[in-house]
């Protein structure tokens, strides 16, 4: 049919637990009920499990005690967290209650988008569509992240990592970026758009995050979905296609903050020249030309912002 399929590789979910909560994901804490595997989260004295962000705190004045993920006695009056900012509940995929049905086909399902995501509390838009493969695939290659409890890096350092995979590459990344490019030479192929997602942008006053997250992300999928039907307009930047801000496309209405949105010339110029000393120091000579006309390319439309 001249299309990418995807296959499911995973039997389970293994998910970050502080956060996890009936109001931010309920389906994630049904699963987790039974048959589920923890990772240093807390204990309650009754046998339950705890983290920050399950839902109401127990400190020491209630009957349930709780100890730390270190097997410490713990109350909220200790001033450091009774999980482990990674912790984790790993469990199966069939305790899912909005498993879809295709989820284990072995023919796959068609791919109509790729979706990237990247942490980035400014500069970087909410979201934004590649102009074609061949530049989606550079988005890709690019990305940059705050760090997480996940990562080798401390701190808030913004680390470059392409394809939200930097740890994961199993060969030279050029040749990733040449099999990825490949595609776009074949034809009779109909290829999946390309988006990136960046769910915590931050406000420069406050610090609190701009986009309420969880279950108001499906906004965005509503606009990615209307892009591929042709029922959404968009608005063409230096840095790809972004929602048009006068227009309703059942994404945001009236709960977009501009600054969602929004891209700073001065930022996405700092980002280029790091972009191309990381490509320099860690691809050189096994860069494809291809991103290197992309990263070009971007700079020239920058220039005209």
């Amino acid at each position: 049919e001249g299309r990418l399929r995807a296959i499911n590789p995973e039997f389970g979910f293994f998910g970050v637990a502080p956060g996890t909560s009936k109001s931010t994901n309920p389906i994630a804490l049904d699963m987790v009920h039974e048959n589920t595997i923890f990772t240093n989260v807390a204990e309650t004295s009754d046998g339950d499990v705890y983290w920050e962000g399950i839902g109401e705190v127990i400190d020491g004045l209630h009957e349930t005690s709780i100890r730390s993920w270190k097997n410490k006695r713990w109350s909220i009056d200790l001033g450091e967290p009774a999980a482990h900012p990674n912790s984790r509940f790993c469990t199966t995929i069939k305790q899912c209650s909005i498993l879809d049905p295709e989820w284990n086909n072995p023919q796959g399902v068609p791919i109509e988008a790729i979706i990237f995501g990247g942490r980035r509390p400014e500069g970087v838009p909410l979201v934004y569509e590649a102009f074609d493969w061949q530049h989606g695939v550079f988005v890709g290659a690019c990305m940059r992240s705050e760090a997480t409890a996940a990562a080798e890096f401390k701190g808030k350092q913004i680390m470059h990592d392409p394809f939200a995979m930097r740890p994961f590459f199993g060969y030279n990344f050029g040749s990733y970026l040449a099999h990825w490019l490949s595609f776009g030479a074949k034809t009779g192929v109909h290829l999946p758009k390309i988006y990136h997602v960046n769910w915590f942008l931050r406000d420069s006053k406050t610090n609190e995050f701009l986009w309420s997250g969880f279950g108001e992300n499906i906004r965005v999928i509503d606009w990615i979905f209307r892009r591929l039907t042709q029922q959404a307009s968009g608005c063409k930047t230096p840095i790809g296609i972004i929602p048009d801000q006068n227009v309703s496309n059942g994404i945001l209405g009236n709960k977009l903050n501009p600054a969602l949105l929004d891209i700073s010339k001065e930022f996405w110029i700092n980002e280029c020249k790091a972009i191309r000393n990381y490509l320099e120091e860690n691809v050189n000579k096994d860069l494809p030309d291809e991103i290197c006309s992309e990263l070009n390319n971007l700079e020239k439309r920058l220039s005209t912002l």
